[in-house]
């Protein structure tokens, strides 16, 4: 089985506890990981410090070890900000409205949205994690556009028949169904199955 090659966008969207989760995760499945190329907006880091201030993200980022490869958000020497990468899953998460309309109308003015447009451009996987709620119908029109281009919206909506018992469990609802999206071999809750 080849390994995969994931970038993961931070947005300034709440909901900081995704993204935590997420690189939690994927720092475990080093069997099924290559890399994981990481950019984080100056909101995300922001959001992340005020929602999450006793999980600073640098230990975090440890844990990844030489799989996780931190990108700042200009730079466009980064190897997905071209078609030529072999990087083949992105997912943004969370995702800020502002940036999924940057990448529905295909404005690519940072590394997070130039690496999104080459995704959607070369028929590769992205997976947007949108937080906010209520939608407006400019939010729903980006959605489908973004759909229609090949993207998937995977919003963050923790789902409760597994009986989460803290807000990791519960966001692990969510980031679960975006690793089987990926295609990764995960551990997790099935409807209709005996045990996890």
């Amino acid at each position: 089985m080849s390994k995969h090659k994931i970038i993961v966008g931070i947005t300034g969207a709440s909901g900081s506890i995704y993204a935590k989760v997420l690189l939690g995760k994927l720092a475990v499945l080093k069997g099924q990981v290559d890399s994981v190329g990481i950019v984080m907006s100056d909101n995300a880091k922001q959001v992340w410090e005020c929602e999450l201030p006793t999980s600073p993200l640098a230990p975090l980022l440890k844990r990844g070890g030489k799989k996780f490869l931190i990108y700042g958000k200009a730079d466009f020497h980064a190897p997905f900000a071209s078609g030529s990468s072999d990087f083949r899953t992105m997912i943004v998460c969370p995702c800020s409205m502002g940036t999924m309309a940057r990448i529905a109308s295909g404005v690519s003015n940072d590394l997070i949205t130039r690496a999104a447009d080459v995704i959607l451009k070369e028929r590769k996987k992205l997976i947007l994690i949108p937080r906010d709620t209520p939608f407006s119908l400019i939010h729903i029109n980006n959605m489908k556009t973004i759909t229609e281009a090949g993207g998937i919206i995977c919003p963050a909506s923790p789902s409760f028949y597994s009986k989460p018992k803290d807000f990791e469990q519960l966001a692990s609802t969510v980031i679960d169904r975006a690793l089987d999206l990926c295609g990764l071999e995960i551990k997790t809750y099935r409807w209709g199955s005996k045990g996890k």
